[in-house]
């Protein structure tokens, strides 16, 4: 009976090590569930700053490029969604200042202020999403009222964006390549350039016509697609149609008729000076010849074309002529015996008459 009892006993110390290695293990393991309750935050801001319903712009910041926010609109999206507080587990009830000022400690935040503060001739206020910011050296704290955030982390690039970065030697190099393309590919690489060089090209002529005749007709400057030559803006925001909404005060009638007489006279001085038939043939002509050069050329054609101008060198008939040539003491001698058969002849001359 008793080898059960010293069993139990052998049993019960181990157990109560076991519970003592768990006990220490779970010790040991507190310090990381802190480095993770620090990256809670690192992952909330990555996925508040990944989402589109927080409106953010690009600006340059202290010589560098940083994407940045306005503060009220961090609160109406942490109002909108509350969803993505979730990812915060125990600090989810935060309030937004609390959360925001957490972020700011970690330097996932920096407060930046606009660097010019003074109306523009013709403003009525300052600009909204200012293109130039600078840190904010008073308080790195939270607020709404005219205050912006720029984000100090490297954001994650999605999967196409790290594909697009092979893909661009590959273009490059296909460029390169481009004049022993066959006849057939270099025909669509062409055309395809072409179009859509000139669909770009058309869009901006006609959105300047549309302002210019807004402008001077009803003093509105309206822009379509708005952000088609903006470099921040994504590609959603770069082919949107709508206009944004005219801030500026209206423009005076005297300006407005000055460049309509301008647009007139520009207009006509075209008209006048417009190339005719024959100038416009040979221009087509010139432009065609120089693209049927671009397109046939090849680099077979282009050897065999400098092989067949050279002239074909015979080696045994440039020694034989490289050994007859004359020396220099054999051209004094023969410049010699010239210019004393002159003498003679005309000493002759002068005998006889």
């Amino acid at each position: 009976m008793k080898r059960p009892v010293g069993a139990e006993k052998k049993r019960v110390k181990r157990s109560s090590g076991s519970s003592s290695t768990a006990a220490r293990d779970s010790g040991s393991d507190a310090p990381p569930r802190k480095g993770v309750k620090k990256d809670v935050f690192q992952l909330f801001a990555e996925k508040v700053r990944d989402h589109k319903g927080l409106e953010s712009r690009w600006a340059v910041m202290e010589q560098a490029r940083v994407e940045y926010f306005r503060g009220k609109d961090f609160v109406s999206f942490v109002k909108n969604h509350p969803e993505c507080k979730e990812i915060l587990e125990e600090d989810k009830d935060l309030d937004t200042e609390d959360i925001a000022n957490v972020l700011l400690e970690k330097n996932l935040l920096v407060r930046c202020d606009r660097v010019t503060k003074t109306l523009r001739p013709g403003k009525k206020k300052l600009s909204t999403w200012p293109a130039h910011l600078q840190i904010f050296r008073d308080d790195q704290a939270f607020s709404e009222t005219d205050a912006f955030f720029a984000w100090t982390f490297e954001k994650r690039h999605p999967l196409w964006q790290t594909l697009l970065s092979f893909f661009w030697p590959v273009l490059t190099l296909a460029i390169c390549l481009f004049p022993v393309y066959p006849h057939r590919c270099k025909l669509i690489v062409l055309y395809s350039c072409a179009g859509i060089l000139l669909m770009i090209l058309s869009l901006l002529f006609v959105r300047a016509v549309a302002f210019g005749a807004m402008w001077i007709l009803l003093g509105k400057r309206v822009w379509f697609f708005p952000n088609i030559l903006a470099e921040e803006a994504t590609l959603k925001e770069l082919f949107r149609f709508w206009p944004k909404k005219d801030e500026e005060e209206p423009p005076k009638w005297t300006s407005r008729l000055f460049y309509t007489v301008v647009a007139v006279v520009v207009v006509m001085l075209l008209r006048r000076h417009a190339p005719d038939e024959a100038a416009r043939a040979r221009y087509q002509r010139r432009m065609s010849n120089i693209i049927d050069d671009v397109l046939e050329w090849s680099p077979k054609l282009a050897l065999s074309g400098l092989m067949e101008n050279q002239p074909p060198v015979n080696i045994t008939e440039t020694a034989n002529n490289s050994s007859d040539a004359p020396g220099p003491d054999h051209t004094e001698e023969a410049d010699l015996v010239d210019g004393e058969e002159e003498a003679e002849d005309w000493t002759n001359s002068d005998i006889k008459t």
